[in-house]
């Protein structure tokens, strides 16, 4: 196993009280589910709170930094191809040394390990849902579903974070209503605001705002995100001949297997001058508020974080109907739902928006909702009580 932050004897003493959290997930990379895990170790009581970062297969150095708190270790399985279970005695020495009250595991990666924390002791094992498998969009996987159901024994407590996953859990894997609990990914609100006169451009940023209009995308380049769509989407409005299209320009933050992929379609097109792509960015608050557009164009949401985040910097957006999304813009009253695969439908939304044919009304209503349902002092509160039931 390979640790990273430093040795556990160097941090100072915590109170007697303080309940020790185990995160467990599969990768801890730029993601949405481990933003919330690096929230959740940034934001709940310090004094009330420790926390330990399992990371199945491995972590990221620069995602690391993001954790503001000097005294959480961080440690990588370093999980092989294959199943889990060759892993089981290693995981179980590692959380009898931790000895944590909490594990907090997350999607069903790290759902497989919590026989493991129930036979090594941990008193409560906290199971959070934060999205389905580009395998399982449907929910309809009777391998994912049979796992689901073995190992549901060994949680106390189910979470999900958006109400498709909640029903998920209740109807097909039979989870009680007494131990389910829906709490949203919050949104830091203080840092996700709208552009004011006084903000700078970010590093790197080439285009010109008031001149430009940016059509923007913050996630992984992966299939489940389905980048792709938003390539030809954007290709299709270059090509339309509609007046003021070539003012259109598509910032795309994130990394993946698509990368390369994104990059050589803009380049076929003769519109790779128009793209963006600057990989991972620690400063995603700033480059939201330098879009006009955010498109979100996954196959499958649960709450997701970026889609929260750009409502909350009162951009206008579009997105697939899938998953949670249409909870999240409260069908359509703060943002455009558009069909998925649909690249034809998802640049027709976005030309909408860029003729200014759609109302204002909808950043308004966004970035009201955020504020009154999402906001992330309500909850990390939710988690301090579950994590601290007494």
């Amino acid at each position: 196993m390979a640790m990273m932050i430093a040795p556990l004897l160097t941090y100072p003493p915590m109170p007697s009280h303080c309940r020790h959290v185990v995160h467990l997930v599969y990768r801890f990379a730029a993601g949405g589910l481990e933003n919330v895990v690096v929230q959740l170790i940034n934001h709940l009581p310090h004094d009330d709170f420790r926390h330990t970062v399992v990371a199945i297969a491995g972590f990221d150095e620069g995602f690391v930094k993001r954790i503001e708190r000097p005294d959480v270790e961080v440690i990588s399985l370093d999980k092989g191809p294959g199943q889990p279970f060759k892993l089981y005695p290693k995981v179980f020495k590692l959380l009898r040394r931790l000895r944590p009250d909490v594990l907090h595991s997350c999607n069903l990666a790290a759902m497989e390990f919590t026989p493991v924390a129930a036979l090594a002791g941990v008193p409560l094992r906290v199971h959070v849902e934060h999205g389905l498998d580009i395998g399982d969009l449907g929910g309809g996987n009777a391998h994912y579903k049979l796992l689901r159901k073995a190992f549901k024994p060994f949680v106390n407590e189910f979470v999900a974070v958006a109400a498709p996953l909640r029903d998920y859990l209740a109807n097909e894997i039979g989870v009680s209503a007494k131990h389910l609990h829906l709490i949203p990914n919050g949104v830091d609100t203080m840092r996700f605001r709208p552009r004011s006169t006084n903000d700078t451009l970010p590093d790197g940023f080439p285009f010109v705002p008031g001149v430009d209009w940016v059509i923007g995308y913050v996630g992984r380049m992966v299939d489940v995100k389905n980048p792709l769509l938003l390539v030809q989407a954007f290709i299709n409005l270059a090509k339309s001949n509609v007046p003021g299209t070539e003012r259109m320009r598509l910032a795309m933050v994130g990394a993946g297997a698509l990368t390369d992929e994104v990059s050589q379609r803009m380049q076929a097109e003769g519109l790779r001058e128009r793209l963006w792509l600057p990989g991972v960015r620690t400063d995603v608050a700033e480059i939201f508020r330098a879009m006009d557009c955010f498109v979100l164009p996954s196959l499958f949401e649960a709450t997701s974080c970026t889609l929260q985040e750009a409502m909350a910097t009162g951009l206008r957006i579009v997105a697939t109907d899938v998953g949670g999304n249409a909870d999240l813009l409260e069908a359509g009253r703060c943002g455009t739902l558009v069909r998925p695969q649909d690249p034809q439908a998802l640049a027709s939304a976005i030309l909408l928006h860029f003729q200014q044919n759609l109302t204002a009304s909808q950043p308004v209503a966004a970035m009201a909702a955020i504020h009154e349902h999402y906001d992330l002092a309500t909850v990390i509160n939710r988690y301090r009580e579950l994590f601290r039931p007494d």
